[in-house]
């Protein structure tokens, strides 16, 4: 049964890059959720600015819990970059793909993801034991 478990078991080493995947994880969920509240509810879209702020400081948050908890050291410094990345990587997909260009909200959004990432980072590193 042993050598079963080792072949279907997935686990990324690097901290940046786990706390990424989860991340993206979590702003999945979220996202459905959103989705979800927008269809059945008289919300409208433009009302969801708040949420999905709340959304990605969450999944930033859970991100740099597992980057944290994966390096073991430099939680805040692993959950920065964590951060930092996942904010960049959002930013960029909405210039491709919207056509947007930086305004003062996504630096907003830089700014709690980068925080986020940092506190989740100094909360992972401590559940290591």
């Amino acid at each position: 049964m042993e050598p079963i478990r080792r072949v279907f078991t997935f686990r990324i080493t690097n901290p940046i890059l786990s706390g990424l995947f989860y991340s993206f994880f979590w702003m999945f969920i979220g996202a459905f959720a959103l989705s979800l509240l927008l269809w059945s509810s008289g919300l409208a879209e433009d009302d969801l600015s708040f949420y999905t702020f709340l959304v990605h400081a969450i999944a930033s948050l859970f991100g740099g819990i597992v980057s944290g908890k994966r390096a073991g050291s430099k939680g805040w410094y692993y959950g920065c970059l964590t951060g930092l990345l996942y904010g960049v990587t959002l930013l960029v997909i909405g210039f491709l793909a919207l056509d947007s260009s930086l305004s003062l909200s996504d630096l907003t959004l830089l700014a709690v993801v980068f925080a986020a990432g940092a506190i989740g980072g100094m909360f992972g590193v401590n559940l290591k034991k």
